[in-house]
């Protein structure tokens, strides 16, 4: 059902993806799936990589990590911008077009009451592409 499955990744965040990673694992096993990790990243330097090309390495180490933890084979796709923050949601958009996703995977907070005004990345990835958008939440301990 799914063939190439693309998983957004915050390398300065790592701990607060690991429950969408584990689902990525799972479905990437069970549909035979590539996993494709995106990263998003500054064209400035930042607390991860001084430069894109660094912040590039650091992606494709990453998902070499995860590919020896699950054995399905990946790839990387990394994209800078000048303001990652706001261009977040549509360099993500762009990006399920530009590595052939049929899915994409990433975690996202329970729901507020601010998402009417600011609605998660999730969400609006969701309403603005015509794939499927696997949300999972943080576990509730």
């Amino acid at each position: 059902m799914y063939s190439k499955i693309m998983v957004p990744v915050d390398l300065a965040h790592l701990e607060v993806l690991e429950p969408s990673l584990q689902a990525v694992a799972d479905l990437a096993r069970h549909y035979q799936a590539e996993v494709c990790y995106v990263g998003v990243t500054s064209t400035a330097p930042s607390s991860v990589a001084r430069s894109p090309e660094e912040y590039e390495r650091k992606l494709e180490a990453f998902a070499q990590q995860r590919a020896a933890l699950h054995g399905q084979p990946v790839s990387v796709h990394t994209l800078s911008s000048a303001d990652p923050v706001a261009d977040l949601d549509d360099l993500l958009i762009q990006a399920i077009d530009d590595v052939g996703a049929d899915l994409v995977v990433m975690p996202t907070h329970p729901p507020k009451h601010l998402d009417v005004i600011m609605p998660s990345h999730g969400g609006k990835i969701a309403t603005h592409t015509d794939v499927s958008v696997f949300l999972v939440r943080p576990s509730r301990s």
